[in-house]
C-alpha cells in the first residue's frame, strides 16, 4: 500500500479530512489535560490522613440540661467508651483530620507581634488522642496525664507542651538537621510552647488548605457543652459498634443529644465530595468527546464510501481485492488521525503549561500523551472499520449501473 497516492487523493478533497483532524486535535487536547486533572484529584483523595481510618468513627454530644457538669459528663463518657468491648481507645477533641471544621493558629519563632512564620491546625488532646488517631511517633513521646489541662473558653491560655506533625516541624525549622524535640515556637505572638513529640503524619481538618499536613496536638480538654468524641475500634468492629455506642450514650444521660455519627470513610467522602464530582464529570466529558470523535470518523468514512462508489467499483474491476479496499480506507484514516493527534499533542502541552502556571497544577506525566495518542488511533481505526468493510463489498457491476 503506497501512502503517496492516498495522500495526494486526500489533498484534492481536504475539507472533510481537515475537519476530522481538527476534531481529533481538540479531543486530544481536552482529553490529555482532563486526565491530568483526574490524576491530580485522585492523588489528593488517596492522601493518607495519618489515622486508622478503617476502624475510626466520630460522634458529637450536645448537652441540653441546665447546670450540666460537662467535665464529669466527658469523663464518664470516655470511661464508658474505653471500657466497651471492641473499642481500642477513645478521646474527646474539637476536631479531627478532614472534618472540614476546626481551629488554626499562626505561629512565630520569636515573641512579639509580627508576620507568622507558619500556621497549623490545632487538635485539643489528652494522653489517649495519639493512640486513638493511631499516630506514628518519629521522635519524642506522648503527653503524660499530668500535662493535660482543662481549657477555659473564656481565657486564651496555652500549655507549654505540644506534639507536632513532621511537616509542621520542617516548615518551622527548615534548616534543622537534628532533633525537633525541645524546639520552641510561639502561639498568639507571645505564648511559648515546646515540642515534646513529632508524629509522621497528621492532616489538618481542611483538605483544600495549603497547610494540610501541618497540625499539632495541644494537651487541653474543652469544658464545653459541645463535645466531639473520636473512637478507634478493633479491626472489623466499627460498623457494629457505631449504633451500639450511640444508643449507650443516649441511655447514659438523657439530658443531651447524640448527633453526627460518622465513620472516617464518610468523613473522607464528604471532604472530597467536590474532587470526586470533578473526576466523574471529566471522565464523562472525555468519554463523550471520544465517542463523538469516533462518530465523526464513521460519518466521514461513510460519506466517502457513498461518494466514491464508482471509483471503488473501477478499482475492483481492475483487480483490487477486498482487503486492499479496506486497507485504503484504514490508511486514509490513519493519516488523518496522525495529523490530528500530532497537532493535539502540541496544543495539549501548551495548555498544560498554561494551567500549571495559572492554577498551580502538576505537570503532565510523561506517559499521558502517548497513551492518549494510542487510544485515539485505536478509536479511529475501529471507527473506520465498518465503512471500510462496506466499501470492500462494492461490486464492479453495481458501480457500472451507478454511472
Amino acid at each position: 500500500m503506497e501512502f503517496g497516492p492516498i495522500w495526494r487523493a486526500m489533498l484534492r478533497n481536504k475539507g472533510g479530512f481537515l475537519l476530522i483532524a481538527l476534531q481529533i486535535a481538540v479531543t486530544m487536547t481536552i482529553m490529555v489535560n482532563a486526565i491530568a486533572i483526574i490524576q491530580e484529584r485522585s492523588r489528593n483523595i488517596a492522601r493518607p490522613s495519618g489515622l486508622d481510618e478503617a476502624n475510626t468513627f466520630t460522634l458529637v454530644s450536645v448537652s441540653i440540661g441546665e447546670d450540666m457538669d460537662n467535665k464529669s459528663l466527658i469523663d464518664e463518657d470516655l470511661d464508658l467508651l474505653r471500657g466497651m468491648p471492641g473499642v481500642l481507645n477513645a478521646t474527646a477533641s474539637n476536631s479531627m483530620p478532614l472534618l472540614q471544621s476546626g481551629w488554626s493558629e499562626g505561629l512565630t519563632l520569636e515573641p512579639g507581634e509580627g508576620k507568622s512564620d507558619s500556621s497549623s491546625a490545632l487538635y485539643f488532646a489528652d494522653e489517649h488522642t495519639a493512640d486513638t488517631f493511631a499516630l506514628n511517633f518519629v521522635e519524642g513521646a506522648n503527653f503524660e496525664p499530668n500535662q493535660v489541662e482543662w481549657r477555659n473558653h473564656e481565657v486564651n491560655d496555652w500549655p507549654p507542651f505540644v506534639i507536632v506533625s513532621r511537616a509542621l516541624a520542617e516548615d518551622l525549622f527548615p534548616d534543622e538537621t537534628g532533633s525537633y524535640v525541645g524546639k520552641t515556637f510561639y502561639i498568639d505572638d507571645d505564648n511559648p510552647v515546646n515540642i515534646i513529640g513529632v508524629v509522621e503524619r497528621m492532616q489538618a481538618a481542611w483538605q483544600g488548605w495549603s497547610g494540610l499536613e501541618r497540625s499539632m496536638l495541644v494537651p487541653q480538654r474543652q469544658d464545653w457543652n459541645f463535645t466531639r468524641y473520636i473512637v478507634r475500634t478493633e479491626p472489623g468492629y466499627r460498623e457494629e459498634l457505631m449504633p451500639e455506642i450511640e444508643d449507650m450514650l443516649v441511655k447514659s444521660n438523657p439530658d443531651r443529644i447524640i448527633q453526627s455519627v460518622r465513620s472516617m470513610d464518610e468523613v473522607r467522602k464528604l471532604a472530597y465530595l467536590g474532587d470526586a464530582a470533578m473526576i466523574r464529570i471529566l471522565t464523562f466529558i472525555v468519554a463523550l468527546l471520544t465517542v463523538i470523535t469516533g462518530l465523526g470518523i464513521v460519518g466521514l468514512a461513510s460519506f466517502n464510501v457513498s461518494r466514491r462508489t464508482r471509483q471503488i467499483g473501477i478499482r475492483r474491476a481492475l483487480g483490487a481485492t477486498r482487503p486492499a479496499i479496506v486497507r485504503h480506507f484504514m490508511v486514509e484514516n490513519l493519516l488523518v488521525s496522525v495529523i490530528g493527534i500530532g497537532v493535539g499533542g502540541i496544543l495539549a502541552v501548551a495548555l498544560n503549561m498554561f494551567m500549571v502556571e495559572a492554577f498551580a497544577l502538576e505537570p503532565l506525566a510523561w506517559y499521558v500523551i502517548p497513551a492518549a495518542m494510542s487510544v485515539l488511533l485505536i478509536v479511529g481505526q475501529l471507527a473506520v472499520a465498518g465503512p471500510a468493510r462496506k466499501a470492500s463489498n462494492v461490486t464492479p457491476a453495481i458501480a457500472t449501473r451507478s454511472v
